[in-house]
C-alpha cells in the first residue's frame, strides 16, 4: 500500500509521519507540504510535493487534485492527517477523492501502526 501524508507546521506532529514511515512496508510514500516541510528528512526514500498551504480551502484542493494525480498505482493509498488543520485536511481528502483513489486513515499507536 502506498502511503500519503500531510506534513503542516509544528515540527512535533511530524514524528506521527516519521513513525508511520519507519514501522511501515509502504510501496511509496508520498508528503504533502509546504516550504517548511521541506526541511522534513528520513531514513526512508519518499515524494515530496510542494502545495501553498495558505490558499483558500478550493483554491489548496485544486491545487492538490493537480498535483496528485498520477502519483499513485493502487486503488487505495493509507492516509495520515496527524499533522496539519480542518481547511488542509478537508482540501486533501477532496483531492484524493477526485483522484480517484480510496482512503484508508492510518496512525502509529503503541501496539504499531492501525487503520481508522
Amino acid at each position: 500500500m502506498e502511503l500519503i501524508a500531510l506534513l503542516s507546521k509544528g515540527e512535533g506532529s511530524w514524528a506521527q509521519v516519521s513513525g508511520l514511515m519507519k514501522f511501515g512496508e509502504w510501496d511509496k510514500i508520498v508528503l504533502v507540504g509546504d516550504d517548511f516541510a521541506k526541511g522534513f528528512t528520513h531514513e526512508k526514500k519518499f515524494e515530496f510535493v510542494k502545495v501553498d498551504l495558505d490558499k483558500k480551502l478550493v483554491e489548496l484542493k485544486e491545487e492538490l487534485s493537480k498535483k496528485l494525480k498520477e502519483k499513485f498505482e493502487g486503488m487505495e493509498v493509507a492516509l495520515s492527517i496527524a499533522s496539519g488543520d480542518g481547511k488542509e485536511h478537508m482540501a486533501l481528502v477532496s483531492a484524493l477523492i477526485n483522484v480517484p483513489v480510496g482512503i484508508r486513515f492510518c496512525a502509529l499507536t503503541k501496539e504499531g501502526i492501525v487503520y481508522l
